[in-house]
């Protein structure tokens, strides 16, 4: 294990678990090593919608993201 490695474990180690677990489940995915979560079958057609959206290259612009995210604004 490199010594980066070994200073970043040692950071984490110190936070809380359930920051722990969030950065472990990233290295995972990053390893290639994680299992994908399983999708709930109420959300299964607006996943699919999602994907066949990415697929035709059509994504939110800028003004309508940043329109959802004032929605979440207290």
């Amino acid at each position: 294990m490199t010594k980066l490695m070994e200073k970043a474990l040692e950071a984490v180690r110190r936070l809380p678990p359930d920051s722990q677990d969030e950065i472990a489940r990233a290295m995972l995915t990053l390893a290639g090593e994680d299992e994908p979560e399983p999708i709930d079958a109420a959300h299964l057609s607006d996943v699919l919608e999602s994907l066949a959206q990415a697929q035709r290259r059509r994504f939110a612009t800028d003004a309508e993201v940043e329109a959802a995210f004032r929605r979440f604004e207290a």
